[in-house]
């Protein structure tokens, strides 16, 4: 008796209906499940691929946390040793930052620019990857050569060769009067590694930024790079506690974390939507099933009859709508990672066929459309859509168990 559920609920699934319609709508609701799970998982892949771009990108680019000194910090050799014993800790450098305009044959922008030692940028920035035509080493003490973001190089219609110039907003008294910092560099080469970083960044020898603000030996601050970007809050507290006043902290949730919380709140309203697309293909599986329930109402009579209770009756009918979500959903979840782990490919197939290009470099900070499977999202996306199918069975199923035999009967 407790196989009876599981033998007639299969077989009412792989029964050819007299009515095709029924047939029909079961078809749908599967193909419906099916699509929409798939397409949930390759979306959030993709959103998770982005995201994985901008957190190799800009973090990689941004420091994760940053100490400063609010009073003369010249010592800060020695501060940074003592912040790389932190466990945290897998990099430091120093740097000396201002914002200011670059300028060259009436071509005026502004942009920040970074004062680095490029013996120890490397430790704490993925910059020496994405230099172009030219290396970190290029910029020796006393030259005063300047690396600028592709963009920015672009929209001062200048290139390695050329000259700029910088005006810091700081005054100088001389004897003919007040005026802002100017200063000639020489551009020895370019970097791109996307979105806005391009376009208001960079980077100058940091002995050569010293003396234009006049600093000294003196620096801002000390980057560092940590082995968890999410815990840089916590340790940035921990070292500021640790170092005492007169320093102060600040992490990339400061500069950064507006961005990324945006990116997380659209995934999520993103996964919201889709996953309605996926609720209206489970509760199709509703009205499959209430059309074969009218349709079954004598041989569900006859079940009773033979001794079947309510329970059995209901249980199925539930398998029956179970098995429709069941396939749907494991059609779906293998389209869907099957799909993401060759968008990549796909897109790029599809772009040289056609001869176009959906994601122009010179727009978008990356050419491709990445994507990141991350089981998390599969696992949960599968009970969602099989927690849907479950409940959208008993209605329906309910529905069947109180149909009384002598009423079913009556007329046959």
């Amino acid at each position: 008796m407790a196989s009876i559920p599981l033998l007639v609920g299969l077989r009412y699934t792989r029964a050819k209906r007299r009515n095709h319609f029924i047939s029909f709508i079961s078809l749908t609701s599967m193909i419906g499940m099916t699509l929409g799970v798939a397409v949930l998982i390759l979306v959030l892949s993709v959103m998770n691929g982005f995201d994985r771009e901008l957190r190799q990108r800009i973090l990689g680019m941004v420091p994760h946390s940053a100490i400063k000194n609010q009073q003369d910090f010249s010592d800060w050799q020695s501060v940074a040793e003592e912040l790389k014993e932190h466990p945290r800790v897998i990099g430091a450098a120093p740097f000396v930052n201002s914002q200011g305009m670059l300028m060259q044959r009436g071509n005026h922008r502004g942009a920040l620019v970074s004062g680095i030692l490029p013996e120890w940028e490397t430790q704490v920035s993925i910059i020496g990857e994405h230099l172009v035509g030219t290396e970190l080493t290029d910029l020796q003490s006393g030259e005063f050569n300047i690396i600028l973001g592709d963009i920015l190089a672009r929209f001062l219609r200048v290139q390695k060769g050329d000259q700029v110039t910088l005006l810091i907003p700081e005054a100088s008294i001389t004897p003919a009067g007040v005026f802002p910092r100017l200063k000639r560099f020489n551009v020895v080469g370019t970097f791109k590694v996307g979105a806005e970083l391009d376009g208001n960044l960079a980077y100058v020898h940091l002995e050569d930024m010293q003396r234009l603000m006049r600093m000294n030996a003196s620096v801002e601050g000390i980057r560092l790079q940590l082995d968890d970007l999410f815990q840089a809050p916590s340790v940035t507290r921990e070292l500021v506690n640790q170092l005492g006043h007169p320093y102060r902290g600040q992490d990339w949730t400061h500069t950064q974390g507006n961005l990324f919380q945006a990116i997380q709140m659209e995934k999520r309203m993103i996964g919201l939507l889709l996953m309605i697309i996926v609720a209206v293909a489970a509760f199709n599986i509703v009205s499959t099933l209430v059309m074969v329930v009218t349709d079954k109402q004598s041989d569900i009579a006859i079940l009773r009859t033979l001794g079947a209770t309510p329970g059995t009756i209901m249980r199925i009918f539930m398998v029956q709508g179970l098995t429709i979500g069941v396939i749907g959903t494991l059609v779906g979840v293998a389209l869907g990672i099957l799909l993401a782990l060759n968008i990549s490919e796909l897109v790029l197939w599809v772009e040289t066929t056609l001869g176009i290009q959906f994601l122009d470099a010179n727009v978008y900070f990356i050419s491709y459309l990445p994507s990141e499977l991350r089981w998390d999202d599969v696992r949960f996306i599968t009970l969602a859509a099989l927690g849907l199918s479950l409940v959208s069975t008993l209605y329906p199923a309910w529905r069947a168990s109180r149909i009384q035999p002598a009423e079913a009967l009556r007329y046959d």
